[in-house]
């Protein structure tokens, strides 16, 4: 399984502290089912833990999910930042994810290579 963080999202999490291996984590919880929100259209809303507290206090990260394949965490905000996205906003992540999880092996390496997207690499891999 490949995953990726936007450049917004690559940004909001050195910002914010938030760790490869937490992005990991959220989704491997994924993977296996546990997933916070499915808002349709391979996309979900997975929270992720602040350090030192739990996750329902911490961030919720919007990802899109094309199970075993790829994973892209596109946006985050935290609990006390904002209650949740608009209508409108999943309504451009459900759009978003039919491009972007369509893209092939070459249109990712080119992404990568302008800087669109950062891949996750698994530290244990």
């Amino acid at each position: 399984m490949r995953i990726f963080k936007s450049k917004w999202f690559d940004r909001y999490a050195r910002k914010e502290g938030i760790s490869d291996d937490l992005l990991l984590d959220a989704v491997a919880r994924a993977e296996r089912g546990q997933i916070d929100a499915d808002l349709g259209g391979e996309v979900i809303k997975q929270r992720i833990a602040r350090p030192g507290e739990g996750r329902s206090k911490g961030y919720r990260t919007i990802l899109l999910l094309r199970r075993g394949a790829k994973a892209y965490f596109v946006y985050g905000f935290s609990k006390s930042e904002r209650v949740n996205i608009s209508v409108g906003e999943q309504r451009d992540f459900k759009d978003s994810a039919k491009v972007v999880l369509s893209m092939t092996d070459a249109t990712i390496k080119v992404r990568l290579q302008r800087g669109d997207f950062v891949e996750v690499n698994n530290a244990n891999e």
